[in-house]
């Protein structure tokens, strides 16, 4: 199917008949000469301006029949040829398009949200579709020098461009009621990034992956259409609704944003396969990390910690809460958690101090966590972690997402529904003390790695009676296990020491037992040998 077949909603206008006029032989003998040469002499009127066509209805079910119709002819990526210089803009020149702030959409309707345009170039070479919908109807913007200004490392360009969207950002009162900031991204791919009150952004969702660190490579689904409503006054959300599409699939996707100390977004998606895909993430999210306490690679860094999200958490299907500190790993490292109808997983950035991070460009310290939040039943699968390599804090290294234990199958529909949390914590409820710290380092003991684990909470806080550190290892031997108070956290510390007794990878596991109950978290860490 091509691209005018998704983008063009059909307006059928009446045509009209034209009849011949009959002409006289010859003027009237009454016609007065001096009337007949004062109407000669003046200009004919103008022709009406016609009216513009109308906007295309747009109904609940709009973007799930697109998506539907998509889905039965074979994935082409839509395409814009634009001339030089726009064909192969570097990164300074695609900073050089600027939008006009004064043409933000919705600008002076006394709403507290407004929109922003992003061109497409550099990175972003795939048009985006992108509509205003109002009262039922669906209008197109257009990319060109209306919404655009082109700096002097483009020079002069013709009134049409930069001719295509990549994408678009939302602004609104969210820190101060007399300035609009910007707090949700949707550019590239299927990616979309938020942030809450006070936050910088850090970790990055997408709609949908697929093959996700396959040998095959992975295939990357993009949103090519968004349709925006226009809020009401006063009302506190905005609803974006988005086309996805990939050589395995199309998909109807709703995003309700509601922007606050934590930013939340309710979605629900449902994809239409074009051909089976089994291995399919839903609900992911990616990251960076460099290093941290849990993984002290040796590099000439003044910063002590380096990432976006700190560890992975987990609220499983039977209630119990897992916290897997990231690595930076020396080769690419998938973990798999194997769970039914999961309760929560989200990517975590539990410290909050600038002194863990140093950082006075980056802030570390002020990324938001995401938390993802099921809603309904989702059924078997698992959470699958990847951790890729990387020598430089550019790169997102980290993805999870759910993974069902059946993908795509094609001509099936999948309908699914989940809550994006974007904030300081993550919103599951629980009573038992967590981790607050991983430290790794070396044993005093030749060939043992030492392992520092504090915990803090209200389970531990108060606790008369030391609870027990139960540790596991799958392979090699754990020996020195040691608890403590530590009153700097009001909590307390764990410590042991690892002998791989030649292993390569030894997956490690740690709760604290009070009596006949575990009181914690469930630590978990994968140990590779360096």
């Amino acid at each position: 199917m091509t691209k005018d077949t998704i983008d063009r909603r059909s307006v059928i206008g009446a045509s009209v008949s034209i009849a011949a006029a009959l002409v006289f032989a010859r003027q009237m003998a009454f016609a007065d000469k001096a009337l007949a040469q004062d109407a000669a002499a003046t200009p004919p009127p103008a022709p009406a301006t016609p009216a513009p066509p109308p906007a295309p209805p747009f109904t609940a079910d709009t973007v799930n029949e697109v998506a539907k119709n998509l889905a039965i002819s074979d994935f082409a990526k839509p395409a814009i040829e634009l001339p030089a210089p726009f064909n192969k803009l570097s990164y300074d020149q695609y900073r050089d398009i600027r939008f006009r702030k004064e043409q933000a959409i919705w600008k002076g309707d006394k709403l507290d949200f407004e929109l922003q345009l992003f061109p497409m170039g550099w990175l972003y070479e795939t048009p985006v579709d992108m509509y205003v919908v109002e009262d039922g109807a669906a209008r197109k913007l257009v990319a060109d020098g209306r919404l655009f200004a082109l700096g002097p490392l483009i020079g002069e360009g013709p009134e049409s461009a930069p001719f295509g969207f990549s994408g678009f950002r939302i602004h609104g009162p969210i820190n101060r009621a007399d300035y609009f900031d910007e707090y949700v991204v949707f550019q590239g791919a299927s990616y979309l990034r938020a942030v809450g009150r006070g936050q910088n952004y850090g970790a990055s969702a997408r709609g949908l992956a697929i093959n996700t660190a396959k040998p095959a490579g992975e295939e990357f689904p993009m949103f090519r259409a968004f349709w925006i409503e226009k809020p009401k006054a006063g009302t506190p959300e905005i609803t974006v609704h988005a086309l996805l599409d990939s050589p395995s699939t199309t998909g109807a996707y709703k995003f309700v944003i509601h922007p606050g100390d934590a930013t939340v977004m309710d979605i629900s998606a449902t994809l239409y396969p074009r051909k089976g895909a089994p291995h399919v993430g839903i609900a992911p999210l990616t990251s960076m990390f460099l290093h941290g306490a849990a993984d002290p690679r040796p590099q000439m860094d003044f910063r002590p910690e380096v990432h976006d999200s700190e560890g992975l958490a987990i609220w499983n299907g039977s209630g119990e809460l897992i916290w897997r500190p990231l690595v930076n790993p020396k080769t690419l490292q998938i973990s798999a958690f194997m769970d039914k109808d999961p309760k929560g997983f989200g990517l975590w950035q539990r410290d909050r101090n600038f002194d863990e991070f140093q950082d006075l460009e980056a802030h570390y310290e002020t990324r938001p966590s995401v938390w993802v939040e099921p809603k309904g039943t989702w059924g078997d699968g698992n959470i699958e972690l990847v951790e890729i390599p990387v020598e430089d804090e550019i790169h997102d290294n980290i993805a999870v997402y759910w993974k069902p234990a059946r993908g795509l199958e094609a001509s099936q529909p999948l309908t699914f529904e989940y809550r994006l949390h974007w904030a300081d914590n993550i919103p599951a409820t629980w009573a038992g003390a967590r981790v607050c710290k991983t430290r790794v380092g070396a044993s005093k003991t030749r060939g043992n790695i030492l392992f520092v684990v504090d915990f803090e909470g209200a389970a531990v806080k108060d606790l008369r009676d030391l609870p027990v550190a139960l540790v596991n290892a799958n392979t090699g031997s754990v020996v020195n296990v040691v608890v403590q108070r530590n009153p700097q956290i009001s909590g307390v510390r764990v410590s042991f020491e690892l002998n791989p007794e030649g292993s390569e990878l030894v997956e490690l596991r740690l709760a604290l037992r009070s009596g006949d109950q575990n009181i914690s978290e469930s630590w978990l860490y994968r140990w590779t040998k360096p």
